[in-house]
C-alpha cells in the first residue's frame, strides 16, 4: 500500500463509482465512514445515470455528477467541460473499468486512490498513484471500506443511516396490506443466468403465506423479463400476490423495503438495497460467491450452491478457483431446490420471531 502524505480532514473528495446499484449500496457504507471521520469535508460523487436515480434521493448533502454509460465518448467530452478548473484533494476510485479509469484522468486531485496492483483489472493499476492494502477473499463492501482504512479511518462496522425522500413512507403504506408481515419477491437480476425459476418462485410464495402467513408481493423494473417473469409467478402460486413490477421508482421500492418482512432475491441490486434499510434477504446463489457478493447482514440466509456449481460446471471446488469468478452458465440456478429456499425462510422467521 502506497503511503498517503496528507493531513486529514481533507476539504473536497471525489468518489468514483458507476454502477451497478448493489455496488453503490456498498459504496455508500464505505462514504458513511467517511463521513463520520471527516464531518467538515465535501464529497462529489460521480455515479450512473440509473443509479442516480436512487442514491440522490437519499443523499441530499452529497454533489452529484452523473455519467451516462451507454454514451460514454459523448460523457467524457462533457464531463472534460464540466470538471474543466475544478480541483480535488483526493479521488476514491472505486470503479474497476476502462471506462472509469478515463474518467479518472479528468478529475483533477494528487491523491488518486484505487485498489492493490492484485485486485486492479482493466488496467487500473496506470491510473491511480495510490493504493489501498492487498487483500484476498473479501466481501465487495469489505473491499471499499480498504479505501478508509488506507487513510486513517477505522471504519467500524458498516451502516448507511438512509433517511427515506419523502413520499417514499406513504408509497409503502398505500400498497402493503395493514396489519400483515409482507415478503417481497425480487426475482430477476440484470444478469439472467442468475434468475431462478418463475415456477420455484410461486412455490416459496406459497409456503410463505400458508406457514407464515405472510403476504407476498413481487417487485422490480420495467424490463420486458421482469415483466414476464412476474406474469409467471403469479400464474404459477396459488396463493393470491401483489404484483408491483415495473410500478414503482427505485426510491419507493426502498420505502416498500423499509416496511417489509423480508426479501427473497437472486443476487441483483435490490437485494443490497435491502441491507441499507433492514428487512433480511433470503438471498439465492449459485452462479455467484455469497461470502464475495451476498447481502452484507443476511449472508447467513442464503442459500449457498456456488461450490456446488463450481464442482458441476467448471470440474473444481470453489475453494479452487479465484475468487471474483461467476459461473453463470444456463441451469446453474436449477441447483437450488424449493426447500433450500423454504429451509432458509423458516429459519429466518424462527430466529427473528416474526408473527
Amino acid at each position: 500500500m502506497t503511503t498517503l502524505s496528507f493531513k486529514p480532514p481533507l476539504q473536497h473528495v471525489c468518489l468514483l463509482r458507476l454502477s451497478a446499484i448493489g455496488d453503490t449500496c456498498h459504496a455508500l457504507a464505505a462514504l458513511r465512514a467517511f463521513q463520520a471521520a471527516w464531518p467538515e469535508t465535501r464529497f462529489t460523487w460521480i455515479i450512473g445515470k440509473v443509479e442516480a436515480k436512487l442514491m440522490t434521493a437519499i443523499l441530499p448533502e452529497i454533489e452529484f455528477i452523473t455519467f451516462d454509460k451507454s454514451a460514454t465518448l459523448r460523457e467524457l467530452r462533457r464531463l472534460r467541460t464540466l470538471l474543466r478548473g475544478r480541483r480535488f484533494d483526493l479521488l476514491l476510485d472505486l470503479q474497476l473499468s476502462f471506462r472509469a479509469s478515463l474518467l479518472s484522468r479528468l478529475i483533477a486531485a494528487p491523491i488518486k486512490l484505487g485498489f492493490d496492483r492484485r485486485r486492479a483489472r482493466e488496467l487500473q493499476w496506470l491510473f491511480t498513484n495510490a493504493q489501498i492494502e492487498p487483500a484476498i477473499s473479501e466481501h465487495v463492501l469489505d473491499s471499499f471500506m480498504g479505501f478508509a482504512r488506507a487513510c486513517g479511518i477505522d471504519p467500524k462496522p458498516a451502516h448507511w443511516d438512509v433517511t427515506l425522500p419523502p413520499g417514499a413512507l406513504d408509497y409503502a403504506r398505500s400498497v402493503l396490506e395493514p396489519g400483515r408481515s409482507t415478503l417481497l419477491i425480487s426475482p430477476c437480476s440484470s444478469h439472467t443466468a442468475r434468475n431462478w425459476s418463475a415456477e420455484r418462485y410461486a412455490a416459496v410464495a406459497d409456503h410463505a403465506a400458508s406457514t407464515h402467513r405472510l403476504a407476498v408481493m413481487l417487485v422490480g423494473g420495467k424490463s420486458p423479463e421482469e415483466a414476464r417473469m412476474g406474469a409467471a409467478i403469479a400464474a404459477a402460486a396459488r396463493t393470491p400476490l401483489v404484483n408491483q413490477i415495473g410500478k414503482d421508482t427505485l426510491p419507493q421500492l426502498l420505502g416498500l423495503m423499509s416496511q417489509s418482512t423480508a426479501l427473497l432475491s437472486p443476487d441483483s441490486g435490490p437485494a443490497h438495497m435491502a441491507s441499507m434499510v433492514g428487512p433480511p434477504v433470503v438471498g439465492l446463489y449459485a452462479a455467484t460467491n455469497p461470502q464475495r457478493a451476498g447481502p452484507y447482514y443476511s449472508r447467513e440466509w442464503c442459500v449457498d450452491k456456488y461450490d456446488a456449481a463450481a464442482r458441476k460446471f467448471l470440474g473444481k471446488p470453489a475453494a479452487d478457483i479465484p475468487w471474483t469468478t461467476k459461473i453463470e452458465r444456463p441451469g446453474v440456478m436449477d441447483l437450488i431446490a424449493v426447500g433450500d429456499a423454504t429451509a432458509k425462510l423458516d429459519a429466518l422467521m424462527l430466529a427473528r420471531d416474526f408473527r
